[in-house]
């Protein structure tokens, strides 16, 4: 199979890590773009939309295929929030520190501790045309941080079939059960008709 060269839409450094080490042993080749990508305004009202509508962009504007995802945090307790806004919960330019503080802050009190983590994967063309791929997985959250590896919401997503946080996972174990990793292993499964797609035109 030939080599599938696509350009990474992330300013993300812990997402790119991610999606280096889920691409380490594929046809696919993740490039970071050639010329810098200025952050784009996030435009949709779900993960997938969002995702598609930023590698859409990016594609056009670098003129090759681009891959950008979406991801977030899904808490039950709080009516679905942070969701879509997961990146800036505390604020535009919130860390993730911040982020993780207002949320259990948020959490006080609350009984029902479930959350899902959704990401959605998508690869767009120059033209326009994109493929997307969606995966999620299941959690707590806990009351406090654990953990120091990953980022985002991880040191406080509590995965029960492991007995421990995304933070206390190696890179390589989380892959293995992440919302990332499922979405990536049904991006794999499809490359066969994803190299096919790009050479369209």
């Amino acid at each position: 199979m030939s080599k599938i060269v696509i350009a990474l839409a992330t300013h993300n450094k812990g997402k790119r890590r991610e999606y280096e080490l889920l691409f380490k042993e594929s046809p696919i080749q993740i490039k970071r773009p050639f010329k810098r990508l200025s952050p784009f305004e996030e435009e949709g009202k779900t993960f997938e939309e969002i995702a598609t509508k930023k590698a859409q962009r990016a594609s056009k504007i670098l003129g090759a295929p681009a891959l950008a995802d979406d991801s977030g945090l899904v808490v039950e307790a709080l009516n679905g929030a942070p969701g879509i806004f997961s990146a800036r919960y505390a604020g535009e330019s919130a860390s993730d520190y911040q982020n993780n503080l207002k949320l259990l802050e948020e959490m006080k009190g609350k009984e029902n501790r479930s959350a899902t983590f959704f990401c959605s994967i998508a690869i767009a063309k120059p033209a326009g045309q994109a493929l997307s791929y969606t995966g999620r997985c299941s959690g707590i959250i806990l009351n406090e941080s654990e953990g120091a590896n990953g980022f985002g919401y991880d040191p406080i997503f509590y995965y029960p079939a492991l007995d421990r946080t995304f933070a206390q996972l190696s890179p390589e174990e989380k892959n293995r059960v992440s919302h990332r990793g499922e979405a990536m292993r049904k991006l794999k499964n499809d490359l066969e008709r994803i190299l096919t797609w790009l050479q369209e035109g």
